[in-house]
Order: C-alpha cells, then structure tokens, then sequence
C-alpha cells in the first residue's frame, strides 16, 4: 500500500507533465484562502462565545474575582499544551515567519497548522490581553509552507505561498482583502511584483468570502461611519498624528523592555507565574483589558464610551470626565503591559489588536479633552477614534498602507480617507525619528536576519556563511619545518596554509609567496615553518552575517579570509564562492 508521501511524489511527476508552476500556485492559493476562512471563522467564533460564556452572566457595576482567573487559567491551558502536548514554544507568531524567511529556507514546522490557532483560542478566549491576529497568520503562513514542502516547489514559490497563506488569514479574521495584501507586502516585506501579486489577491479574496459566508455580524469586526472629513480638522489631525507617533514609541518601548525583562526570569515556571499574576491583576483592576479589545472601541463607536468601566472599581465614577479620562489614560498606558505579560508568560497572541485598541483609545480620549474645553471646533470623535486606530497600528507595525486601508475596509467606505492617510503618516513619521525598525523586526534586524526590500541585502540575509566554506587547505602543525610545508604544496592546490594545532586551536598562516624563494633551498628544510606565519588582518565567524563578510573583504582587499569560530579554525571563505552563491540565491528570490 502506497504511503501519503508516495501519493504525493506521483501527483508531482503527474503534475509536472500536465500543469504549469503558476496555475497550481493559483490552484494552491485558493485552498489556502478556504482552510485560513474556515481557520478564521472557528478560532473567532470559539473566542467571542466564550468570552459571553465567562462574563455575560454578570452585571456591569459589579467587579469580579473571576475576571483575575480567567485569564490565568487561558495561560495555564495553554502552557500545558504548548509544553506538555507540542512541546515546542509558538509564542513569536509574525517574528517567528520573518525569521523562518530569512534563515529557515521558508520551511515552518508542520504542527504550526494546529499549534498557534489552538494556543491563541485558549489564550484570548480565556481573557488574555492579546490579539488572534498572529496566531492565526502564523497559521495560515505555516499551511503555505506545508503545501509547499510537500510538493517540492522552490523557494521563491514557498515564500510566496507563506505570503498568501498570512494574506487569506488576515483578510479571513476582519474581511479586509486589501489591507491582507498590503500587509504581505509591508510586514512580512515580500515583494509584490506580476508574479506574485495574482496568488495573494486570490487567496486574500478566497479567505475574506468564506469568513463572510460563516461568520455573524456579532463576530466581525466591521461598522459603519458617514462622517466625512472636513477642513477646519486637519491640525487637530495632525496633532492626533503625533500623539500618536509617540504613543506608538511608548508602546514598542514597553514591549522591548517587558519583554526582555521576563526573559530574564529563566526559570520557565517562575516566569509564567509571575506574568500570569501580574496580568490577571491588571485585568481585574481594568476589565477593559480584557480579551483583544475590539469589543470595548465597539462601544466607544457606538457611543457610549462610559461603558468601558464596567465590571470595575472606576464604574461610580464615570460620569465625571476628568476621572474617567484618567482611567482612559491608565488603559491606554497598561493596554501594551497586558499584553506583552500574557505573551512572555506562556500565552499565544500578537500585538495587532492592543495596537488598534491603543489607537481608539488615543484617538477618542484627545477628541473627548478637546470637546470637553471647547475650543474652536467641536470633533466627532468617533471619526477621531477610528483614525487613531489606523495612526497607532501603522506606526507600531511600521506598516502605514496596511493600517489606512485596514481602517477604510472595516468601515465600509472610504469616507475618512484623507484623514487617515494624513495621520497615519505624521505618525509613521514621528516614530520613524526615533525607531527605524518595527515591533515586529527589531531583533531581527539587529542580529542582522531581517529580510528587506534592498533586494542585494535580501540576498546577503538569506545566504549563511556555513554554506559558503571551503575546507580543502591543507594544514599544517606548529613543529613543523619547511620541508613538511613544502611537501604540502607539492600536494595543495591552495596557496595559503593555516597553522593549526591538534586541538584545532588557529595560530596563524602562511602564504606561499612568502616562501618562494626559500621553498628551492633544501639547505633550509630544518628552518621552522612557524618562522613564514603571519596574522591576517581579520577573520570571519560562521556565525556571522554575509553582509559582515563582505565589509571585512571590502576592508582587508582579502580573496580569502579564514573562518575561525571560538579560537578554532574551520575554513576559508572566498569572494568567489560568495559571488555564485549570491548569483544562485539573487535567481532564487527573484519572483518574476
């Protein structure tokens, strides 16, 4: 009996004869869009009644114990099967699919299908402070990269099908097609050229009806807004833009910091129960840090923004303005707290919804002070809601196109495009003077694995110094005489010989022209080897960067620098070998 793996090799042979590269990659695009739809569909849905399962049954003046324990327990479950079931950590969904591109060959691990769509149920229908963006994007990039391996496509067409794979997810989870595309092409930084541009439309479209089809109003995302952008606002639009530039720094920063401070706790347990503690105390002080957030800009969109202090201790309190601006203040400062503490301690989601709910926040409680001292206009502050929503998520993700049309999507309409556009990118702008990478890509970026735009940069993150080392120089030890060298070039077709001692320890090397003239001297053959060594200028790590590589060729004008790891020697790298290397990768990402 033929085995699934036999199946699919004669469907490849099959398929190979009978169906071009693109037709099936288009073919491939749509049964991606309908499994991240259906995925879309069942995480959300599970999420949200659940969520009116836990907290529903309670009346809105009343704060509750409960509220502490349910987001705790989602982080225990979860915990649990994470551990205890997969065994493995999917907590970095969306920096997780940066560096998967970057380093991994775009190959993702197969549990990735299943792992973060049920760790980001558990996490976030249980309360926990995060989004279901990242899980199920990590879902549908790992479904791309599946379908990929299986039948045996090349890179490029893996990257682009974990491109549609994120882009139908997106588009499924808040019916947003266009934003998902732009998303693609924004975060993940996958080009949209002829070539690739068809598969994500398709299987963003694809995911976004079969979400449509399944899914209730209740559960969308989506409202309504007919008010059109007038004038006289445009410099309280741009004052929201920098507010919200710098709300976004202070988010990120916070992220960075929380999160290197969990970190640091190294004990697994230790640091759950400590994040889970803190986190489930956050919530029940603020329950409006409850969950993803969306449910609570619904109100304010609504209008009646009063009933964000339900279930807490501010609920007597909301009718006076400057107490519960103060409590919108506090949420907008904890929101970014909550979540980073729900994630490090062990639960599963993203950082897109706390970025959007920020945004709302910010947007909605400057309009609000605004109003409040009448000055010169009165705003409408859900339209300030909604762009501040846009402003703070584009600038969070450094991903400003995907935040306009995001907003302009889950409006239906396109009423408010101008002061979207204008305060998203005053926004983008501000946090750009002081952030030049996103939330998601810092690290990445710092340890030099961010794939960008820069197609040659591109090419140099993906090629691993390992793959370039060649290892046929022939060596000799520190006893050695000429007479030994010499019979090693007799035998070497490589000029340069490393010294090295028998633990692999490098001392140094020596470079045939040194000895030329003393190699036809057999009078000298007693002389000591170790006499000709010299140090190179610099030498490489296999760890290291490519990009690294070649600013230490361009510096020391080598052919060849040697590969020296933790004072042992490995090899030499040659401009030559990098050279074709690059070549073969450039063809390789090249998706026209």
């Amino acid at each position: 009996m033929m085995s699934v793996q036999q199946h699919i090799d004669k469907f490849n042979v099959w398929r190979e004869h009978h169906i071009s590269q693109q037709q099936f990659v288009l073919f491939l695009s749509v049964i991606i869009g309908l499994i991240t739809g259906v995925a879309a569909y069942l995480m959300k849905t599970f999420v949200i009644y659940l969520k009116d399962f836990l907290i529903d049954r309670y009346e809105v003046d009343q704060s509750n114990l409960l509220l502490y324990v349910y987001p705790m327990a989602g982080i225990l479950l979860t915990v649990f099967f994470l551990r205890w079931i997969v065994r493995d950590d999917v907590r970095h969904g969306i920096p997780r699919i940066l560096y998967v591109i970057s380093k991994k060959g775009g190959e993702m691990r197969k549990h990735k299908t299943f792992s973060s769509f049920i760790g980001g149920a558990l996490t976030s229908g249980f309360g926990g402070s995060a989004g279901l963006e990242s899980p199920i994007i990590s879902t549908g990039a790992s479904v791309g990269s599946t379908f990929a391996s299986a039948f045996n496509l090349n890179f490029k067409t893996k990257t682009l099908l974990i491109g549609a794979g994120a882009a139908g997810a997106m588009a499924s989870i808040f019916t947003t097609p266009i934003a998902a595309v732009i998303f693609s092409m924004e975060v993940l930084m996958l080009d949209l050229t002829a070539a690739s541009i068809l598969p994500l439309l398709i299987s963003s479209v694809t995911g976004a009806i079969t979400a449509k089809l399944l899914m209730s109003d209740e559960v969308l995302f989506h409202f309504s807004l007919d008010n059109h952008f007038e004038v006289p606002d445009l410099p309280f639009y741009i004052l929201l833009g920098i507010l919200a530039g710098f709300v976004s720094l202070y988010f990120n920063r916070s992220n960075y910091v929380i999160s290197k401070w969990m970190n640091n706790i190294k004990d697994a347990r230790r640091r759950t129960i400590v994040g889970m503690l803190l986190m489930g105390l956050l919530i029940f002080i603020f329950p409006v840090l409850f969950g993803e957030g969306y449910n609570f800009l619904k109100i304010i969109i609504d209008g009646d923004p009063k009933e964000l202090t339900s279930w807490s201790f501010f609920y007597d309190y909301r009718m006076n303005f400057w107490i519960f601006s103060a409590f919108l203040f506090l949420v907008l400062l904890l929101k970014i707290v909550a979540t980073t503490l729900t994630i490090e301690s062990g639960g599963v989601g993203g950082i897109f919804a706390p970025a959007v709910f920020t945004g709302g926040i910010t947007g909605y409680l400057f309009s609000s002070i605004v109003n409040h001292f009448d000055w010169l206009r009165h705003l409408n502050e859900k339209s300030f809601t909604l762009v501040g929503m846009a402003a703070v998520l584009g600038a969070v993700l450094h991903a400003p196109l995907t935040a306009i049309f995001f907003a302009a999507e889950i409006t239906n309409g396109y009423h408010l495009m101008l002061p979207l556009m204008l305060t998203t990118s005053v926004a983008y702008s501000t946090i750009k003077l002081f952030d030049s990478h996103s939330i998601f890509n810092r690290q990445l970026a710092e340890r030099g694995q961010l794939l960008t735009h820069h197609k040659d940069k591109a090419v140099l993150t993906l090629l691993a110094v390992s793959s370039v080392i060649d290892k046929d120089f022939n060596t000799i030890g520190p006893e050695a005489s000429l007479g030994d060298l010499v019979k090693e070039i007799a035998h070497s077709k490589r000029n340069i010989f490393p010294i090295i001692k028998e633990d692999n320890t490098f001392i140094g090397l020596i470079a045939m022209d040194d000895v030329r003239e003393d190699m036809f001297k057999p009078e000298l053959y007693s002389k000591p080897a170790i006499d000709y060594m010299m140090q190179p200028k610099d030498s490489v790590s296999s760890k290291q960067t490519m990009e690294m590589v070649m600013q230490k060729f361009n510096e020391t004008d080598y052919y060849n620098l040697p590969v020296i790891d933790d004072g042992k020697y490995v090899g030499f790298v040659s401009r030559s070998n990098v050279f074709l290397a690059y070549r073969k990768t450039l063809l390789e990402v090249s998706l026209d």
